[in-house]
């Protein structure tokens, strides 16, 4: 008897996805294949330069193990108020929305121990009770790899304009990150293209540029899969210091090349997504 109040209470909440989703024009989806890529700091500062661009963008933490973006954009240890129309998103830099597990956490050593069902049900419930209000962009950062969270959010968001994925220009990440671009094909979701994070880096006194990581990973994976190459973003020692900083390193550093390489991606991501008017 208990199957039957739990179906229709999953029903509900589909529905009220889709009355929300139907106020923003775009979703996004940032994964990877494998973690230590930078997929979370990436996703973060795409938030902020899609927002600089003049977009009202949301960004929802799904890495329900390790949420980080709240701590990148620096906006950890505030507490979302609750009103009549649902849970409002936390405003970040640039009037970014954001919503993660971290904000409910007692403290931020608390760990999230929980199964399969109970993330799927935080899923519906940040997707269905966060009054995101209108949106152009919906970023989701997804958790490494291919498993329930992953899925969830591609079966249950409505007209998903697709997926990014974030990769390192090693072998290692090749290889695991072309498993992201076969699971978006077999669940139908396009692949709007591959982010190469960490791709070398340039002395800042002499000039020279060094693979540290390998070179041209993210692009072999472009040409072996069929999908689009949006760029590389350099390795800089400030990404790292902005992040643990929680500012975003974009607004931090508008002239460096990272940022530069930030921006042409989000151009071409909006691109793709708008198209050729955007």
């Amino acid at each position: 008897m208990a199957e039957k109040p739990k179906r229709q209470v999953q029903r509900l909440q589909l529905d009220a996805i889709k009355k929300r989703m139907s106020h923003v024009k775009h979703k996004v989806v940032i994964m990877s294949g494998k973690g230590g890529v930078g997929k979370s700091t990436v996703a973060a500062n795409l938030a902020v330069v899609l927002a600089e661009m003049g977009r009202k963008v949301g960004l929802m933490d799904a890495d329900f193990h390790g949420p980080s973006i709240p701590k990148i954009l620096g906006v950890q240890g505030i507490q979302p108020q609750v009103g009549p129309t649902g849970i409002y998103p936390v405003i970040a830099e640039r009037g970014v929305r954001v919503i993660s597990i971290d904000f409910f956490l007692p403290s931020g050593d608390s760990p999230v121990i929980w199964r399969g069902p109970l993330k799927m049900s935080a899923i519906r419930q940040f997707l269905s009770d966060v009054e995101w209000g209108e949106l152009d962009y919906l970023l989701v950062d997804l958790p490494p790899g291919t498993g329930d969270e992953p899925l969830s959010v591609m079966q249950l968001i409505p007209g998903i304009d697709g997926v990014v994925i974030v990769t390192a220009p090693s072998d290692l990440s090749q290889y695991v990150v072309k498993k992201a671009v076969s699971m978006a094909n077999r669940v139908g979701v396009r692949v709007i293209g591959i982010l190469e994070n960490m791709s070398g880096f340039v002395c800042p006194n002499c000039g020279a540029r060094f693979n540290l990581l390998g070179s041209g990973g993210g692009e072999k994976i472009s040409v072996d899969m069929g999908v689009p190459f949006l760029g590389r973003i350099p390795i800089d020692p400030s990404i790292s210091e902005d992040t643990d900083q929680g500012t975003p390193f974009t607004l931090n550093h508008p002239d460096s090349p990272a940022t530069k390489a930030f921006k042409e991606i989000v151009e071409r991501i909006v691109k793709a997504v708008e198209g050729e008017s955007a």
